[in-house]
């Protein structure tokens, strides 16, 4: 390979672009001995500081080899300029820019394709301050009279649009102006170039600013919409998709600039969403479900609902394609493949309030109910209408209802798809219009449940979810005549469909089931015994990815009953046949982590009833964090390849045997070196890792303190580290465990805690200032572990009360009354007394904190705080700043008469 030289001199060597093409056509069509061989000559090769230029010359110039080549040659290129942009010489890269500039105009459209992925990859990566030509390039090209040249120009911005918009949109030294004022004239201008490819690239390349909408698209937009009125008719439906995309887009801005057009657009998207083109009829699907959330007025939409619901009910029909069609039709007896297993991804445990929300039609119809998992027209169709009964409510109901109901009174074989149709509509409404549709629910559900025995799959698959969807209304049906048999009737149907042979049923009611355990709780317990009689018997039915879901059911069932568990002859039917998985999985199965999941809900509801299984599952626990704390470090010596999601389910399990073995758990403790363990968890670089560990020592802290002494003020200050970490918004849920595992550990080791109280105040104070920058959960976690440090040690913190004592108060406010706020307050109370002056300033709030409680049980607790307001009275009735107090307060004083002030 030549050396360094000047990049105007430089020539290759025949020899080395000889061996590079040799080694790229090889690598073309490797056999597999030829893999590692070529691999190790292109790194060999890559440590010549001209090898990139090679590749250009190569993909530019080695006319003479084929286009297959010179194409490997210009995407090696480019990974090359993505991997090592940052050390690749000057003089190189000046040579490489130069020698692929013309060709974005070469004759051959695989050649300018190329070199348009490779120009977007130095534009993402370089930007365009350093390659002013470029700019200067495209736009001679865009003027050029030469197809080609306008074609190569146009796909290299489409590329450098997609991939990096913002580069376009800025100012750059050395220019008069951004460059998207250059190029978004031409763009609007090939709007109408009787090229359909210059039609699509120009079009998707306005389409990617709209979201940034820079100052000359905003000023160009009655240009842009004439352009996309035009074509809404083009012949080709790669560029209706465009124009469908380019309306969503722009129904979900600040400023509506369709809201003078929505008459038109809206007779568009209904056109096309009723058309013969899936592809652009789901792009106008989209459509509807981001009117509904744009916030738009919904008079717009309203009259067109009519014609718009029928037209969604008909393409939520099942494709004669949809692949779904002939997964549905697998047996249950299939082993599964690897590549049917999705990714399962395990939430670390949390303590405190959670803010989640949850898109029921996706979660359970799209992910739970459909194995494709291919976004379709019949899936957005779903979407949309749950969208529109949220948004219109009852109101869609008498369109929707007649052809649901004509739907569903069709007869025979053949118009199945119809009838799966319908009762999809009814769970895709089941929440929306539930007011409309309650005086039916009996009816419907009644209905309903004869279609879990249907003959066809997707029937019984579906009318699972959407019973499911209704299952708020059948638990509380129970109260009503003939609420109980119904809901009888819908738990035996889904304990049926349990155990049906169809994988695609089996996985819909397992779902089904889950959510109906959710709801109905205490209401299963009467038939537990069937209920575990069927659980357990699809372990011998089900395969891999369907037993994953069924451990999920049968941990949801663990929550829903709790204690209720414990009695021999359920424990005789679950146990055995769970032990029995858990001991036909190795420590390195994955399979294994929803079966710990699942045991940790079943040990956290039998409580001390667990007390038998606990010696085995514990020590099982520990061997897979051990097996994999050594991974991290030598797999081979472990000889299991490392995944950091065993640590954190076996923490997981580990906190649940604490929580419900209580103290009972000490023994295992004791026997074991998991305060080692766990410490190394606490200091682990993976945030949930981290996260579970904290769980666990605060649970710990609860039941065992004393076995943490040792390790205490290890303990204590890696905690603290997770209150002032650099990033805590990127970790707050570890912060959030480790500030509730301080202060479970402050209640038990009391005075032991007072060496690091003033650096974890350090960290806990900011929080409760700056509320709004965290979660909930952080905030009340924060608020309660100062009052718990307040309790233990208030001659170290109320010193600082003015500095927290508004926010704190303002924080205890919000906190639902249980032991943890009883903690706080007792805090509260300890500080005032050491200092009663601190909380003068905040005493409104203090009082505000205090009129929160609905009821407190701790009597001495009560007394404490009767005793701190009548002291307060005392103190500031003379001077009339009591009641100053009691008038800011307002209605919020009648809450403090029982307190006698």
């Amino acid at each position: 390979v030549a050396g360094d030289g000047e990049v105007t001199a430089w020539q290759p060597k025949l020899e080395g672009l000889q061996e590079i093409c040799m080694i790229l056509e090889q690598q073309m069509a490797p056999t597999t001995e030829d893999k590692s061989l070529i691999w190790q000559k292109l790194q060999h090769y890559s440590r010549f500081a001209d090898f990139n230029n090679y590749l250009v010359f190569i993909f530019a110039r080695a006319e003479g080899k084929s286009v297959e080549v010179r194409q490997a040659a210009g995407l090696l290129l480019k990974n090359n300029i993505r991997s090592a942009y940052e050390s690749m010489h000057s003089a190189s890269l000046k040579y490489i820019k130069t020698e692929l500039l013309p060709c974005m105009g070469a004759a051959d459209r695989q050649i300018r394709s190329t070199a348009g992925t490779i120009v977007s990859t130095f534009v993402q990566i370089g930007g365009v301050s350093t390659w002013l030509d470029l700019l200067h390039a495209l736009v001679k090209c865009l003027d050029s009279n030469d197809i080609n040249h306008v074609e190569g120009a146009m796909d290299a911005l489409a590329k450098i649009c997609e991939d990096s918009p913002q580069v376009l949109d800025s100012d750059i030294p050395g220019l008069s102006e951004r460059p998207i004022n250059v190029f978004l004239p031409r763009f609007l201008q090939l709007f109408s170039s009787p090229h359909t490819i210059l039609r699509r690239l120009s079009l998707a390349s306005v389409n990617q600013f709209i979201m940034l909408m820079p100052k000359v698209l905003h000023l160009s937009m009655d240009k842009y919409l004439q352009g996309l009125f035009v074509l809404s008719n083009d012949p080709s439906p790669e560029v209706r998709k465009l124009v469908c995309s380019a309306f969503v887009q722009l129904i979900d801005g600040d400023d509506c600039v369709l809201e003078p057009h929505l008459g038109n657009v809206i007779e568009y998207m209904l056109l096309v969403n009723g058309g013969s083109d899936e592809e652009v009829a789901l792009e106008a699907c989209e459509f509807w479900a981001a009117y509904c959330e744009s916030g738009m007025s919904t008079r717009y939409l309203k009259e067109y609902l009519p014609r718009l619901i029928p037209i969604l009910l008909s393409n939520m029909a099942y494709a004669d394609d949809d692949e779904s069609l002939l997964e549905a039709e697998e047996d249950g007896s299939v082993p599964d493949r690897d590549q049917d297993l999705k990714p399962r991804f395990h939430t670390s445990r949390f303590h405190g309030s959670e803010e989640t929300e949850y898109s029921e039609l996706e979660e359970d119809e799209e992910e739970d109910n459909d194995t494709g998992n291919v976004w379709n027209l019949r899936k957005c169709s779903a979407a949309a209408l749950d969208c529109l009964s949220n948004v219109y409510g009852d109101a869609i109901l008498p369109t929707l209802m007649p052809i649901v109901q004509a739907k569903l009174s069709a007869t025979g074989d053949e118009v199945w798809k119809e009838r799966e149709a319908a009762i999809l509509a009814l769970g895709a409404v089941g929440e929306g219009c539930i007011h409309g549709l309650l005086p039916h629910l009996g009816e419907i559900i009644a209905f309903l449940i004869p279609h879990l025995d249907d003959k066809f799959p997707l029937i019984r698959s579906i009318a699972c979810w959407t019973i499911s969807r209704f299952s708020k209304y059948s638990v509380q049906s129970i109260a009503y005549e003939g609420g109980r048999e119904q809901f009888e009737n819908v738990l035996k149907g889904l304990l049926r469909r349990l155990l049906d042979d169809n994988k695609r049923v089996q996985e819909a009611a397992c779902s089904a089931f889950a959510t109906l355990e959710e709801v109905a709780a205490g209401e299963l317990i009467p038939h537990l015994e069937v209920i575990l009689q069927h659980l357990m018997r699809t372990f011998g039915k089900y395969q891999r990815r369907n037993l994953r879901i069924v451990y999920d059911a049968v941990g949801t069932l663990a929550d829903a009953v709790g204690y209720e568990l414990n009695q021999p002859k359920y424990l005789e039917i679950l146990m055995p046949p769970l032990i029995s998985k858990w001991q036909q999985l190795s420590n390195s199965d994955k399979d294994i982590f929803p079966l710990l999941e699942c045991f940790t809900s079943v040990a956290q509801a039998l409580g001390t009833g667990f007390s038998q299984f606990a010696p085995t599952v514990f020590q099982r626990c520990i061997n897979i964090i051990e097996s994999q704390q050594l991974a991290k470090v030598d797999p081979i010596s472990a000889g299991v390849p490392f995944d950091k999601e065993f640590i954190v389910c076996s923490l997981d399990l580990l906190s649940g045997l604490a929580e419900g073995l209580g103290s009972e758990i000490e023994s295992l403790v004791l026997r074991s070196n998991l305060r080692e363990l766990l410490l190394q968890c606490c200091l682990d670089d993976a945030f949930d890792v981290r996260q579970s560990a904290f769980a666990l020592l605060g649970d710990l802290a609860k039941v065992c303190p004393v076995h943490l002494y040792p390790r205490l003020p290890d303990f204590l200050e890696v905690a603290a580290k997770q209150l002032n970490a650099p990033k805590l918004n990127e970790t707050m849920s570890v912060a959030n465990n480790a500030c509730w595992a301080i202060g479970e550990l402050a209640i038990k080791v009391r005075k032991d805690i007072s060496p690091i109280i003033l650096t974890v105040m350090s960290s806990l104070i900011p929080i409760l200032q700056h509320p709004q920058a965290y979660n909930r959960s952080l905030v009340e976690n924060t608020a309660i572990t100062l009052g718990r440090l307040a309790w233990v040690c208030p001659e170290l913190v109320s010193p600082h009360m003015e500095h927290f004592m508004r926010p704190w108060c303002e924080a205890l406010s919000f906190i639902r009354d249980d032991i943890e706020k009883e903690d706080a307050f007792k805090g509260l109370c300890a500080m005032v007394r050491e200092k009663p002056t601190g909380a003068l300033n905040s005493l409104v709030f203090m009082c505000k904190a205090i009129a929160s409680w609905h009821e407190i049980r701790n009597g001495d607790l009560n007394n404490e705080i009767m005793i701190v307001l009548q002291g307060y009275k005392r103190m500031l009735t003379e001077s009339g700043g009591w009641d100053q107090c009691m008038a800011a307060l307002g209605p919020l004083k009648d809450q403090l008469v029982k307190y006698q002030v």
